[in-house]
């Protein structure tokens, strides 16, 4: 078979499923898999696909952007493993910033450390640090509804009064070149602002985040420590040439 009618399957299978394994394309072109592999690295140069563990991915819309809900249904295990593991890089007597989203939330019921205060712009945090008993700043600004996240002039402002020893942020997309992104460009600033005030940052990102770029850049991959689940020793060693790369495994 051609590669050009390889190309084709290949693209019309994920437009069909989004996610596909290396078997079903191997199947469908009945070509190897050492050709399959290179035709995915030749379709993801060409911003057609993105490799994923085991197979490809549709990429995603610049701007497309889930709500908490439906964000908070997706790759569950995977977000509490992470959750768990950064909430153990929090010491005693830290001041944290803790930013809005699915994957910040899981750290929350694992934070042993005494002593700390948390400063964060999530609505949805606010209960469980409570239930937690930490002391807890919420920023000004608006609330953006599909995020639950306070954004804004008010929200900088508010943000600028403080500095941290950690900040943990959540992103929609890490990108070998174009680095942390998200898809709203107020969020990104409040993100990167939190960054900049902190000694430490750490970007939480499950392996579907990686090799995903989003509409807005928040900073660039060596700003910020990234902690993920993703497996796959050929993609994470383009990530650890950039910044460190702390992995979780189940």
């Amino acid at each position: 078979m051609l590669t050009p009618e390889r190309h084709r399957i290949i693209l019309q299978l994920l437009q069909e499923k989004e996610v596909v394994k290396l078997h079903e394309f191997v199947e469908a072109t009945q070509c190897s898999e050492s050709t399959i592999r290179r035709d995915l690295s030749q379709l993801e140069k060409e911003k057609k696909l993105k490799r994923v563990h085991g197979g490809a991915a549709l990429l995603q819309q610049k701007r497309e952007e889930l709500s908490v809900f439906e964000k908070s249904t997706k790759n569950i295990h995977e977000k509490q493993l992470i959750g768990k593991y950064a909430a153990s890089l929090i010491q005693d007597g830290d001041c944290i910033y803790l930013d809005a989203g699915t994957t910040t939330l899981q750290m929350i019921p694992y934070i042993e450390a005494k002593n700390i205060v948390v400063v964060t712009n999530g609505i949805m945090h606010i209960e469980v640090l409570l239930e937690k008993d930490i002391p807890t700043y919420l920023v000004g600004g608006l609330i953006k509804k599909k995020t639950n996240a306070l954004i804004g002039r008010g929200a900088i402002h508010s943000l600028q009064q403080y500095s941290f020893d950690k900040c943990f942020i959540g992103v929609n997309g890490v990108h070998i070149d174009f680095g942390y992104t998200t898809p709203d460009p107020e969020e990104a600033i409040i993100k990167q602002t939190a960054i900049h005030l902190s000694q430490q940052a750490f970007v939480l990102a499950d392996h579907s985040k990686l090799n995903e770029s989003t509409f807005a850049k928040i900073a660039p991959l060596q700003e910020a420590t990234m902690i993920t689940d993703e497996t796959d020793e050929e993609l994470l060693a383009m990530y650890e040439a950039k910044t460190t790369v702390e992995v979780v495994k189940s």
